[in-house]
Formats: C-alpha cells, sequence, structure tokens
C-alpha cells in the first residue's frame, strides 16, 4: 500500500492525528522499498525508529495495532516500565523479542491453515466418517463397496449440516505435557534442554484415548491435521523472516524510565539499567528464541510516552539516536471526541447500539446528545486528569447505566438517548470537581 492509502485505512479507525499517521505510513513503506533493494544495499538500510509523544488516550498504540493488523505483520506492545528491577518484579528485556518471534510464529501457522483450509477439511472429515463407518475389509464384494460409498457420502452431507455435531466418538488425543517453554521468564536454552529430555522419553507422541464429540473432534483432529501436513521447520524460518523483516514493537510508557534532571540529584538507576538493556536490542543484536535466532536489525521500534513529568532529552543520549523519527500528538478537544463517536466504523455508539440489539433494545441517539456527551467528556478531561478518548467510555458507561440494567424490561422497544436527558445524567456529575475526579 502507498502511504496514501494507508492513511486513508487508518482515518477509518483513528480521527486525527494526521502527522502521526503521515510518519508511520513513511516508515512502512520504507520497509517494503528496502526489500526491493538488492541484498548488499538493503542490508545497510537500518529502520527509522518513532517516538511518539503525546497524553494518554490520543490513538498511540491505536495507530500502530491497525497498521500491523492491517498488514498482516507480527505485532508486540509492551510497557518500558515493566522491565525495571529486574529480578524483582520485572522480566528480561529479551522477552519482548521472543513474543514477537511466537507472534509470528502464530500468524504464519493461521495463513497457513487458511491456504490449506480444504486439505485439513477432507482430513478431519475421513477421520470422523471413518469412526463412524469403519472401513471395509479387504476384498469386500462391488455391491457392498457400492453401499459404503453412499453411506460415506450420506455421512459426508450430514457432517457438513453439523447434523452429527453432538455424537460422540473415541479419538486418539496427544498426551500433554508440562509445557516450561511457553513461559516467557524460561531462557531458550533451558526450553531446548526440556523439549530435548520429552523427545528421548518420548513423550511428545504418546497418545491416549478419549471420548469426545464430533463437535470437539472437529477442533482437536484440525490441530493434528495441520501438524501432519505442515512442515515446522520451514514454517518457523518463514516466522522467523517475517518477524526480522516485518516485526513491529510498541514500547509505550517510555517516560517512565527516562530520568528527569529535576526529579532528583542523583540519577536512578533502575530506569537508567533499563534504557541501557533497550539500547542493544533497537541498535541490533541477535536474541536466542523457541522458533531460532532472530536478529532485531530491521524490526521497526515504535516507542510512545506522555512526557508530562520528563522530556524526550531525558532519555540516554544514545537511545534518543535510535528514535530518529518524532511526532506529537494533538490532545482531543470537543470536536475531535465528537468525531471519535461518529465517524470510526467501530465507533463506540455502534457498539452500545449492537449490544443492546441483543436483548431487543433499539437506541437511538440524537446528534444533539452526542455533541452534549463530547462537551461533557471534554470537560471533565479538563477538570481532572485528561485521558483522552477513554474518558468516552467512562461517561457512556455512566449514562446507559440504567438502560443497560433494565434492558431485559425494555426488550422491543426504541430508546431515544436526547440532549435533555444526557444533561440530567451528566451535569451534576462534571460540574462538581469532586464527583468527577471520583466517579467519572
Amino acid at each position: 500500500m502507498t502511504p496514501k492509502q494507508i492513511v486513508e485505512y487508518l482515518n477509518r479507525y483513528v480521527v486525527g492525528q494526521g502527522d502521526a499517521k503521515r510518519v508511520i505510513a513513511i516508515a512502512l513503506r520504507n520497509r517494503w522499498r528496502r526489500m526491493q533493494l538488492d541484498e548488499t544495499m538493503a542490508q545497510e538500510v537500518t529502520p527509522k525508529n518513532i517516538l511518539m509523544i503525546g497524553s494518554t488516550g490520543v490513538g498511540k498504540t491505536e495507530i500502530a495495532r491497525r497498521l500491523a493488523k492491517m498488514m498482516s505483520l507480527p505485532f508486540v506492545k509492551v510497557e518500558a516500565s515493566k522491565y525495571t528491577e529486574v529480578g524483582f518484579v520485572g522480566r528480561d528485556v529479551e522477552s519482548m523479542v521472543r513474543d514477537l518471534a511466537l507472534e509470528a510464529y502464530s500468524l504464519i501457522k493461521k495463513e497457513e491453515a487458511e491456504k490449506n483450509k480444504e486439505k485439513i477439511e477432507a482430513y478431519v472429515e475421513n477421520k470422523i466418517i471413518e469412526k463412524l463407518l469403519p472401513p471395509l475389509p479387504k476384498g469386500a464384494s462391488e455391491e457392498k463397496l457400492r453401499d459404503y460409498d453412499r453411506a460415506f457420502a450420506r455421512k459426508q452431507e450430514q457432517l457438513a449440516k453439523g447434523e452429527l455435531d453432538n455424537l460422540k466418538i473415541e479419538i486418539d488425543v496427544a498426551e500433554i505435557t508440562v509445557d516450561i517453554a511457553s513461559n516467557p521468564n524460561v531462557p531458550p536454552e533451558m526450553a531446548e534442554v526440556q523439549e530435548s529430555i520429552i523427545r528421548v522419553i518420548g513423550g511428545m507422541n504418546r497418545k491416549k484415548k478419549k471420548e469426545v464429540t464430533v463437535k470437539e473432534a472437529k477442533k482437536i483432529l484440525a490441530n493434528e491435521a495441520a501438524k501432519e501436513l505442515f512442515n515446522e521447520e520451514e514454517l518457523k524460518q518463514k516466522a522467523l523472516e517475517r518477524a526480522r523483516s516485518g516485526g513491529i514493537i510498541f514500547i509505550d510508557e517510555i517516560d517512565k524510565i527516562a530520568v528527569s534532571a529535576a526529579s532528583s540529584s542523583r540519577q536512578d538507576p533502575s530506569k537508567e539499567g533499563v534504557q541501557r538493556d533497550l539500547l542493544p536490542i533497537v541498535e541490533g543484536s541477535s536474541v536466542k528464541t523457541k522458533i531460532g535466532t532472530l536478529d532485531t536489525d530491521h524490526i521497526l521500534f515504535i516507542a510512545a510516552g506522555a512526557f508530562h513529568l520528563s522530556k524526550p532529552s531525558d532519555l540516554i543520549p544514545e537511545l534518543q539516536g535510535r528514535f530518529p523519527l518524532r511526532v506529537e500528538l494533538d490532545s482531543l478537544d470537543e470536536e475531535a471526541l465528537y468525531r471519535i463517536l461518529t465517524e470510526p466504523a467501530n465507533s463506540l455508539v455502534n457498539q452500545y447500539k449492537a449490544l443492546l440489539k441483543v436483548e431487543g433494545v433499539e437506541l437511538d441517539f440524537e446528534d444533539e446528545a452526542l455533541r452534549a456527551i463530547a462537551k461533557y467528556s471534554a470537560l471533565a478531561n479538563e477538570k481532572t486528569e485528561d485521558i483522552g478518548a477513554r474518558r468516552l467510555h467512562t461517561v457512556m458507561e455512566k449514562l446507559l447505566e440504567d438502560i443497560s440494567f433494565e434492558a431485559d424490561e425494555l426488550s422491543g422497544q426504541t430508546v431515544v438517548i436526547d440532549e435533555k436527558m444526557v444533561d440530567e445524567k451528566l451535569s451534576s456529575l462534571v460540574e462538581s470537581e469532586d464527583t468527577t475526579r471520583y466517579i467519572l
């Protein structure tokens, strides 16, 4: 997609923030351009990492997440603050790269399963019908074979329609072994040792019989089919390549590890330590993961923070230099909040309408009511902490609390949300600073 198309796509989900969208669209396009270069030049072109500056709830994470989803790219979001005090409550910084590798692997697996959907369905179908109609012995007469084929076709039809879903059948299920490798805090070396031991003992391939419904069997056999049909090593290589050239790591709350010069005379060792730990990964290093060694040279890092109490210049100079693209996101005013309520494809208003439609209640929001909701949300943000678009969630919940509670009694009715109702519910809450602080 061209940068213009990327921005157009993002506009459907994120309101405003044109500068941030442009910067990210260009960064993504540059990755595609790099892939078209010859190998020698491609190695030299490193991604231009981005630092987003803006208060909470203005769309920093949403922009990055939507992009990754749109491009089918492995995406991992981490909070920088959770790496402080490693060994006490934190995790080692390399775990973000290991998470990215696993994310890429599951993405590739899903894509391969989609490509081989017909093969997997055929495998599952044959296994289930064989349990319901045991195959004929060799040397069966022509007539019996024809009867068997007819019965087989009938069972296929019933299975496709879901008529056999509640029947119980006995299938072989792989025994579940304790998998320490799935624990993100376990070093890959230990995970490899565990896998080797299990292979030697033969625990990996041990199966036991289990009685399940046909519906459950479909899921179990689909996983089994994927293992049979796919080359595990090939998938791992594809996943590593996807993570290496397309992976995005979003480091949130980076301002929490910046040491403000004004905060204290001494430097905070744990925060500076995390910055120094981050440095080699952002610069480019090799990390051992469960699916192989992943180089971080061409992974795109997007860091974000509110920087209320500190400034980007409070980060250590080496780390600042690794985030050459800076973009500031605007705070959300009343007009922006109104647009967030009405414009995005999955707007809050549409979500609440869909939720209450489940109970048979039709919600009808008048335009003046939506403007009033935006006004009160902006006011609440001014009076207390500015939490951006997240304030809309709080305000909408408060506004629709009674309707949600009594939805079963209102089934079949249309409830109109007008300006008068919004004023009644919210004006007293927002006008008093104390109630705004505690309730909204």
